[in-house]
């Protein structure tokens, strides 16, 4: 729970504004009556959009900027040499956590559903925005990635229904209020901040604890790590997965070029029939706990299955960018060997003649404890490029690079800089070719380049 508390009187400050979360977070407080500012590195375009909110927007951090605010919020990002956090904290100004004020906005909300875990999230949560809106609930909607049904992160609504991607990162999460949690899986990951599985659990296991009694928890059941942090639980458990020992699973599953149609099973009888329009087994799953939170939300099996069908993805996961000399280029947020693998299987899936990725690892931290988890899953592809480690927020202090992952997998090409591998994969492109620009920092920028942008 927060030390602190925001009241409408306040003048808030949001340290590092720009980020995607604490941008919805600036529209949200500045929709219900707080009087909002803050600062980031550089201009962006959702810093613009702020700005046109009329929101006033510092460029740089100095600790001249928060002078007259009474609350200061900062994102996970940013450390405590911060200059604005360093006057605060002198000055005896509160400084909260991003989290902490997403979980004080939830406490006004009858349903809050949080939707937790190492991969998919993002999927998930755009899966049961679209399901409830077509639906009629009018939530809440705070995701990580742009969905285009609400044309971006956020989807405001004063109250009743909010859905939630809930990271755990830094513990964030649990600064959260859910009457409703949903854990996809449940892998190791984020290990500049976590020492290992064990303690991520632990981690989800406190998250799950915060459902209420009168709430649920969704879990997948085909996951040995999800069943361990379910029993913490207060609150009924309900599970889904593939498996016929679940409560929520699918049969008869059918595919057409990579997407899948399947019949719900839930408590073993047939539920509904659901085609999906976004590719791979993995969708299945995500598919499946959406599918479990309507049933948590008393919703109608016929609207369930609308909603589903009329989702077709977000932004930067499998997201179609363009065609160069006959070959299809799509962008994908991935950057965990699961996901990779994930992708890569729903690819293969698609009837094309060959796979091609340019992959570019996220953190040193990430690299370098699962460099050969990360070969193994590139080894779906039929090439793969790799350019170099995307630092984020961490130093290389090793000197590390993607060159450790592309030793491990006979074939694959290092090539540092994206634009050297993009020039590459355009000498390689044909019709029938999938390319895949592939990871969670900018190698997004490659796609473009490919297509000649």
């Amino acid at each position: 729970m927060s030390e602190h508390t925001l009241t409408r009187d306040m003048n808030v400050f949001l340290c590092g504004i720009g980020g995607v979360s604490m941008c919805s977070l600036a529209e949200t407080l500045l929709r219900r009556g707080w009087k909002v500012c803050g600062s980031d590195r550089s201009a962006s375009d959702r810093t613009k959009r702020l700005e046109d909110l009329g929101i006033k927007v510092f460029y740089g951090h100095d600790s001249a900027n928060i002078a007259g605010c009474d609350a200061v919020v900062r994102t996970a990002a940013v450390g405590d040499t911060n200059p604005e956090i360093t006057a605060a904290r002198a000055a005896g100004i509160p400084v909260l956590e991003r989290a902490e004020a997403w979980g004080e906005i939830m406490e006004n909300f009858s349903e809050v559903v949080c939707i937790a875990g190492t991969h998919g999230k993002s999927t998930t949560t755009g899966m049961i925005s679209e399901m409830t809106i077509n639906s009629g609930m009018d939530p809440f909607v705070m995701i990580g990635a742009d969905l285009p049904s609400i044309g971006g992160t956020l989807r405001y609504a004063d109250d009743g229904l909010f859905v939630a991607e809930a990271c755990e990162y830094h513990n964030s999460f649990l600064h959260f209020r859910p009457t409703i949690a949903v854990i996809s899986n449940i892998e190791a990951d984020h290990l500049d901040f976590f020492s290992g599985i064990e303690e991520i659990i632990e981690s989800f296991r406190t998250f799950v604890s915060l459902v209420p009694e009168r709430g649920r928890v969704i879990i997948n059941g085909d996951d040995k790590a999800c069943l361990r942090a379910a029993e913490a639980a207060k609150a009924p458990v309900m599970t889904f997965g593939l498996g016929t020992q679940n409560n929520v699973y699918a049969e008869n599953i059918s595919f057409d070029h990579g997407c899948a149609s399947f019949s719900v099973i839930v408590n073993g009888a047939k539920y509904c029939r659901v085609s999906l329009k976004v590719p791979g087994v993995h969708n299945i799953r995500n598919a499946l706990a959406t599918i479990a939170v309507g049933i948590s939300l008393d919703m109608k099996p016929d609207r369930i299955a609308a909603g589903l069908e009329r989702f077709s993805g977000i932004g930067r996961r499998f997201e179609y960018t363009g065609e160069f000399n006959g070959a299809l280029v799509y962008d994908d947020y991935a950057h965990h060997p699961s996901e990779i693998r994930a992708t890569l299987a729903a690819a293969r899936g698609m009837d094309f003649e060959r796979v091609i990725v340019v992959f570019q690892p996220h953190t040193y931290s990430r690299t370098g404890a699962l460099k050969a988890d990360f070969a193994a899953a590139l080894a779906l592809a039929d090439i793969a490029v790799l350019v170099d480690i995307y630092a984020a927020r961490e130093v290389n202090n090793t000197g590390l690079t993607s060159g450790a992952i592309a030793e491990l997998l006979p074939g694959a090409l290092f090539l540092p800089k994206m634009e050297d591998a993009a020039a590459y994969v355009r000498g390689l492109a044909q019709k029938g070719d999938l390319i895949v620009t592939m990871g969670a920092g900018d190698v997004y920028k490659v796609g473009p380049m490919i297509l000649g942008k």
